[in-house]
């Protein structure tokens, strides 16, 4: 399911031309992804305390349209594809007017004990939840 995120675009984010920094769009698609864990009741800081990470292996942005000071942006974020062990995030950024502006995938993969493993159903069924 398809999770949205709003975000404002402030001054301190931006570049000398009123578009929101390259840099920053990291930063607020990670946001928006930790807000999607929230949404299905399974944080960051609950992983944390079960002995899980969720590691960036890599990440694909395209910029298709700036983003500007003071709009307020959607973000909406999924997993598109995934198993136990790694999953594929697709995240698009919206203008107000809802244009796409950016698309960008996210690939994780699930850590315990420092290594790559496959998470155990009570956290799984939660994952689902973004499919």
């Amino acid at each position: 399911m398809v999770r949205d995120f709003h975000k404002r675009i402030y001054g301190f984010e931006c570049d000398i031309y009123g578009h929101l920094n390259n840099s920053n769009y990291l930063q607020i698609l990670e946001a928006a992804r930790s807000e999607a864990l929230i949404d299905v009741e399974m944080p960051i800081d609950k992983l944390l305390k079960l002995g899980w990470r969720v590691y960036l292996m890599r990440f694909e942005l395209d910029y298709l349209k700036p983003l500007l000071l003071d709009e307020i942006v959607t973000i909406k974020s999924k997993i598109i594809e995934s198993n136990r062990a790694r999953a594929k995030w697709c995240q698009e950024m919206y203008n107000p007017a809802g244009e796409l502006c950016c698309r960008a995938f996210a690939f994780v993969v699930h850590i315990r004990n420092d290594k790559p493993a496959r998470v155990p159903d009570e956290i799984w069924e939660h994952f689902q939840r973004l499919e």
